[in-house]
């Protein structure tokens, strides 16, 4: 055998192969600032003209030029966070099921059905969302949700109104079942990695299913967990086509969660096309707002994550 080095131990081979992977992570954080300062940019006539009261104003008049933006972040919140509500329970139950109770022979199936949910294109979603799901929640649910929750104190307010189908419910709703598979693979990734003998010990000493869910697995994978829902969270804040289709794209105000209303990817997708001049700008704006919202989403999660994380080391 030969004794000769490899050209791969070459130290101008090494070194090329540091600073190319190094430039490749440090494209990524150019990519990040290129776009940030060309949302800037683009929305500097609008940051200029209104300044912070862009925030809190709830005009959005092209014809005028008067442009705020407190419907859309509103709309977007409020329909990202339904949407949460509803998909991480379902998620949860979906993980726990592929790894703690379902045969073998079932298993695969699941989760390639879960994957191919992924895998439809979100204007799939909104065309279904529109065509078949408003007129059937118009009809049916939406009135029977009113009639049994819109009198209750405190609450019930968030159930009045007039059964249009569309509106934010139905639009939380769409994104819940979008989200629903990146949540529930991610969790069914991170329960999977819990050592076989913790579950058996635990078993072992008598515990149920649900006990060993609670006990063993959550506490184990908490930092996974919290990952996959801001994982969710973050697809839901910047979901544009399915929530277009469905969400009313009316500039007001809610006055309950089946009002029509906008959020910022849907005004930008309305609008753009056709913006020009300051109108242009305040999009960009809402666009600059959005890249924000989801920066800050992000950072708190890793921040939680790493928080988790170091709890569990001083264990």
């Amino acid at each position: 055998m030969s004794n000769k080095p490899s050209c791969l131990n070459h130290p101008l081979a090494e070194g090329l192969f540091k600073h190319t992977t190094q430039f490749f992570a440090w494209l990524v954080f150019a990519m990040l600032a290129a776009i940030l300062i060309s949302l800037v940019i683009g929305s500097w006539e609008s940051l200029t003209r209104f300044g912070l009261s862009f925030l809190w104003t709830n005009d959005w008049d092209p014809n005028n030029d008067n442009y705020g933006a407190v419907v859309p972040v509103i709309g977007t919140l409020i329909s990202a966070l339904i949407a949460l509500l509803i998909a991480v329970p379902i998620s949860f139950g979906i993980a726990v099921f592929l790894t703690e109770l379902a045969p073998e022979w079932l298993k695969r199936p699941i989760s390639v059905a879960v994957e191919m949910l992924a895998a439809i294109p979100s204007i799939i979603y909104g065309m279904w969302g529109l065509f078949v799901f408003v007129p059937l929640f118009q009809e049916h649910i939406q009135p029977t949700l009113i009639e049994l929750l819109g009198d209750l104190p405190l609450i019930g307010v968030l159930f009045s109104g007039a059964p249009f189908g569309i509106g934010l419910f139905t639009a939380g709703l769409v994104l819940a079942i979008m989200i629903i598979p990146y949540i529930a693979s991610m969790m069914r990734e991170v329960f999977g990695v819990v050592p076989p003998m913790l579950k058996e010990s635990a078993y072992g000493l008598g515990s149920t299913t649900w006990e060993v869910v609670w006990k063993i697995i959550l506490p184990y994978t908490k930092a996974g967990v919290v990952g996959s829902m801001m994982l969710g969270l973050g697809r839901a804040l910047g979901e544009t086509m399915a929530v277009t289709f469905v969400i009313g794209n009316a500039f007001n105000l809610p006055d309950s969660l089946f009002s029509p209303s906008a959020s910022i990817a849907s005004a930008i997708a309305n609008e753009f096309n056709e913006a020009t001049g300051l109108q242009k700008s305040a999009l960009m704006e809402l666009g600059l707002i959005l890249f924000l919202i989801t920066t800050v989403v992000l950072s708190i999660s890793r921040l939680m994550v790493l928080r988790m994380s170091k709890k569990e080391g001083n264990k």
